[in-house]
């Protein structure tokens, strides 16, 4: 992927504290469940959903899809948030699962295979099945970042693709063709790498920028706004977003979105790829 000069002070990302909101709230939001999408607003993350794992300490998360019968399919996103002194020493209970981390606030060291990485916002890392690896907080302050996992699709001849850790704030967007910009798409691994079942992207909109059709295609989508706000049309329906919000897009919804502004609308995404589509047949 092309690089630049780091700088931290780039970007921020929204990440949720929790707690609980006032009996004054109206109960009314924007959360949205249906069989082609789902809007989870950011609100909704607060005590009353965390949840913990088992051999992670001073740990909780929140669940923002997991596969399930009418809903996610391919993959499981959680937002951890690992107070000082927490951690685990063994994270993944499922030798078969790969795994996506990025950190939106505070700090945490990722150990693979012996080796410590230091990552902060923006730290993004790849773990394949089958790998070792650890997470400390060693700070002061709590750090919170997204757990993508996927049951990674083994194919005869293709090798797994190794761990590795960047950050995408080193990594140049690409922008999408005809857009002047408007609209561009940071990519950790080469689309065409057939090592890799699933793409963990950071998608960017300036201003304006537009999905100029409604997208309707065979891959999945987990969407968490990381900076920003826009207004998408799935499925016939028009929601809007903001920083914080998640959705999840069943394959084939139809989507399409506009970044109002005024600054740019930015998304952490997954989808599944590079891989055939299971016919089922032993099931005939």
């Amino acid at each position: 992927m092309p690089q630049r000069p780091h700088d931290s002070s780039r970007r921020t990302y929204y990440a949720p504290h929790g707690g609980l909101p006032p009996q004054s709230q109206l109960i009314h939001d924007r959360a949205v469940f249906t069989e082609a999408y789902a809007v989870i607003p950011k609100g909704v993350m607060s005590d009353i959903v965390m949840s913990f794992l088992p051999h992670w300490e001073k740990t909780r998360l929140w669940v923002l899809s997991r596969p399930l019968s009418g809903f996610a399919e391919t993959f499981s996103q959680y937002i951890m948030e690992v107070s000082p002194g927490g951690g685990s020493e063994r994270p993944e209970p499922d030798g078969g699962a790969e795994g996506v981390l990025f950190v939106v606030e505070g700090e945490m060291t990722l150990i693979i295979d012996g080796d410590p990485h230091a990552m902060a916002p923006g730290g993004y890392a790849y773990l394949p099945p089958g790998a070792s690896w650890q997470l400390r907080n060693a700070g002061n302050e709590p750090v919170r970042f997204h757990w993508i996992r996927k049951a990674y699709a083994f194919v005869d001849g293709i090798e797994v693709p190794p761990a590795f850790v960047t950050n995408e704030q080193t990594i140049e967007p690409t922008p999408m063709p005809d857009t002047e910009g408007r609209w561009a798409t940071t990519r950790f691994v080469e689309p065409s790498d057939l090592r890799h079942d699933m793409h963990v992207t950071i998608v960017t909109f300036q201003p304006g920028g537009v999905i100029p059709f409604d997208e309707t295609h065979v891959m999945e989508h987990g969407l968490y706004v990381l900076e920003g706000k826009a207004v998408y049309h799935l499925n016939q329906e028009w929601v809007e977003v903001e920083a914080g919000d998640y959705m999840w897009l069943r394959a084939f919804c139809p989507q399409s979105c506009y970044a109002a502004g005024p600054g740019p609308f930015r998304y952490l995404l997954y989808k599944d790829v590079n891989r055939h589509m299971a016919l089922n047949l032993s099931s005939r």
